[in-house]
């Protein structure tokens, strides 16, 4: 199997970075968008457990629109193949007390790259 084939994981960072900024300025439409539209899609946030794209679209339509800002670190996407990503980061929000990690699995579907699988969570800083 080819690992971070530098095309493929160009593209897999571009949607990863795509997602990023559709999440911290609330583009509800582009979040859909990266989102797998299937009952197979599974997000694992903070505090909810949703199991299907309807889930996950009412879960992002009912979400507050500010505080959204933050800043990633530690960063690692990996590309499997031409079809297959996972994209895992860390995440600080100003002025909170908490570290955020987020994974991603990626699937290149006819229509681009799609998120399969997420999952959020957070640990208190030291």
């Amino acid at each position: 199997m080819d690992i971070n084939l530098p095309a493929i994981h160009q593209e897999a960072s571009a949607a990863f970075a795509r997602y990023e900024d559709a999440l911290v300025h609330n583009k509800i439409d582009v979040l859909d968008e990266l989102f797998w539209p299937s009952e197979h899609t599974v997000r694992y946030g903070v505090a909810e457990s949703l199991h299907g794209i309807e889930a996950i679209r009412a879960f992002r339509n009912a979400r507050p629109a500010q505080g959204l800002m933050r800043t990633l670190q530690h960063t690692v996407i990996t590309t499997y193949g031409s079809a297959f990503a996972t994209a895992m980061t860390e995440f600080r929000r100003d002025g909170g007390n908490k570290l955020g990690r987020q994974s991603q699995t990626w699937v290149k579907l006819p229509v681009g790259w799609r998120v399969v699988a997420a999952h959020v969570s957070l640990i208190d800083l030291p």
